[in-house]
């Protein structure tokens, strides 16, 4: 995957000065633009993204508790293997899955393979349009780190649509320390700034993101790994 948009970083400069995307910059495409098109790339860039982040999975299921969740909405979920691992830990649970139509495919066929698919149900679509109905608790995944405050409120306004009033949203992100430390949240804000054109958010950030969306923060759970789960709850 590095091999394949690791050019995005000559765009650093561009993107640090106007806060737009070095990848677009450098490609000419947005990163997600870019990945649709190019076919051979999506495959790819699951499996990286998968190499990255998998191991958060485990960290997640052991730090936060899903037991009284009945449908977990799993939006923009990728290749599937978050959800599935959720399923698989909790039997009586139910999913679905929420991506773009270029992906769905390679997430129904993952899901299929683990044994879960027939208690998830997969659903084509754009959370900058609209999010499907039915789930009690919306999961974003490093979904929303890709974007914008704006762009992220609107898609956090979309879901504040679907949500039941007893429902909860779930941000799993890596959550920025504030002071001058070394973090590897502060690493991840650098590679947002430049291949999405997004950003890592401090807890006081993502209060303020959810308070926009009529959402209010209820918790910030840490794990074993760099995300931490962050709660909202319908005002």
């Amino acid at each position: 995957m590095l091999h394949q948009v690791y050019p995005a970083w000559d765009g650093l400069h561009h993107a640090a000065v106007t806060g737009e995307s070095g990848f677009k910059h450098s490609f000419g495409q947005p990163l997600f633009d870019y990945i649709g098109s190019h076919p051979d790339l999506a495959p790819v860039f699951d499996a990286g993204m998968t190499a990255i982040h998998g191991h958060e999975t485990r960290a997640m299921l052991e730090a936060y508790d899903f037991s009284s969740t009945g449908v977990l909405a799993d939006i923009g979920g990728g290749n599937g293997s978050l959800i599935s691992a959720v399923l698989q830990a909790y039997p009586k649970l139910k999913g679905l899955l929420f991506d773009l139509g270029h992906v769905v495919g390679r997430a129904r066929k993952s899901l299929k393979a683990s044994g879960v698919g027939d208690r998830c149900t997969v659903i084509e679509g754009n959370f900058f349009a609209s999010l499907p109905s039915g789930a009690d608790t919306y999961l974003f995944r490093h979904i929303i780190h890709d974007w914008t405050d704006e762009e992220s409120v609107q898609i956090l306004d979309n879901c504040r649509k679907v949500i039941p009033k007893d429902g909860r949203i779930l941000i799993v992100e890596a959550v920025v320390p504030t002071g001058n430390e070394p973090s590897l949240a502060k690493d991840f804000d650098m590679a947002m700034l430049v291949f999405p054109g997004g950003i890592e958010r401090t807890e006081v950030e993502y209060r303020l993101l959810l308070e926009q969306a009529n959402f209010r923060l209820s918790s910030v759970t840490p794990t074993a790994s760099a995300i931490s789960v962050v709660e909202g709850k319908p005002v």
